[in-house]
């Protein structure tokens, strides 16, 4: 049965936000892209004969014009830039939509930042969602030769943050539910074992949460900086519930009210945990559900804190 004009976008609604998603590591920032290309689609005069690589086209084009002016205000950003935490788990989420071509972690859209808007798209459309260069060339208004070489140095520049094989993720679980369980019991010990020496925990709340001073480094700080941090947490009732964020195992921390306070994602690397992503800033976490009031949390455990000693 052939679909509306309203059911062709409506249908491939999903595959153009996780592409603006991966381009731009923004849940805000890919669904304006995909309402400015629903606008352009539903203003054509006629609908052209093959609708995904249309769409696609216009999709990547507006995502990285809006790319290119968001490089200049992450410049400036209060803090550590990290992406916006998406959930991928089997679990309902308010995210938008599903992401039938998985979702990339942390640690290499973090890498993609380095990129040039134009490498970014087409080592997205390459790795990620595996068009074929004369698709990607369509889609990014270059040659081919011109994209297989763009797709190579970016390959080359995101090496180090590649994803590991698919036969690593039951290992990888595995490890995170022994770092959730040293953490529920307060085993600072059993988290070294779990850390990597040089382990790191990076914060993101943008100046509109409580956030770490800086990157804590080193196995022996960050356990004894999660164990304490997670027991003054419990005491104003806030819950780490263990959850696949970014395609990694992860956590979503929630108050007594049930609204999200910060996610968490572990970067798994050579059977120990390298990097802790935590994102606070409640501009990046409303597409999760309401936000909890975090300094209103902090004041609270702060007096919590006081009132032990």
């Amino acid at each position: 049965m052939t679909r509306t004009r309203t059911e062709e976008f409506d249908h491939l609604r999903p595959l153009l936000f996780s592409i603006a998603y991966h381009l731009l590591g923004s849940v805000s920032e890919a669904e304006d892209a995909v309402h400015a290309t629903g606008r352009h689609w539903h203003s054509l005069p006629a609908a052209p004969a093959d609708a995904q690589a249309h769409l696609t086209a216009h999709l990547t084009r507006t995502a990285m014009d809006l790319l290119r002016a968001a490089r200049a205000r992450r410049a400036a950003y209060t803090g550590t830039w990290l992406p916006e935490p998406l959930l991928t788990d089997p679990h309902d989420s308010p995210a938008p939509g599903p992401h039938p071509h998985g979702c990339l972690p942390t640690a290499i859209l973090l890498e993609l930042e380095s990129l040039e808007p134009l490498q970014r798209a087409v080592f997205v459309l390459d790795e990620v969602f595996a068009l074929d260069y004369r698709q990607i060339a369509a889609a990014v208004g270059r040659p081919e030769a011109v994209c297989r070489e763009l797709a190579a140095q970016a390959r080359r520049l995101t090496a180090a943050a590649r994803p590991r094989p698919q036969a690593d993720r039951t290992r990888c679980a595995a490890l995170a539910a022994r770092f959730f369980d040293a953490l529920k019991d307060g085993d600072a010990a059993a988290l070294r074992d779990l850390l990597a020496p040089d382990a790191q925990l990076v914060g993101d709340g943008g100046g509109k949460a409580p956030q770490l001073a800086r990157t804590v480094t080193g196995d022996h700080r960050v356990a004894r900086l999660l164990t304490s941090l997670v027991a003054l947490l419990a005491r104003v009732d806030v819950t780490v519930q263990a959850r696949t964020v970014n395609s990694r195992p992860g956590a979503l921390l929630r108050d007594r009210d049930d609204k999200v306070l910060a996610t968490w994602t572990l970067d798994v690397r050579d059977g120990h945990i390298h990097t802790i992503h935590s994102v606070t800033n409640p501009d990046k976490l409303a597409h999760l559900g309401p936000v909890a009031d975090a300094w209103a949390l902090n004041r609270e455990a702060g007096r919590t804190r006081r009132a032990l000693t």
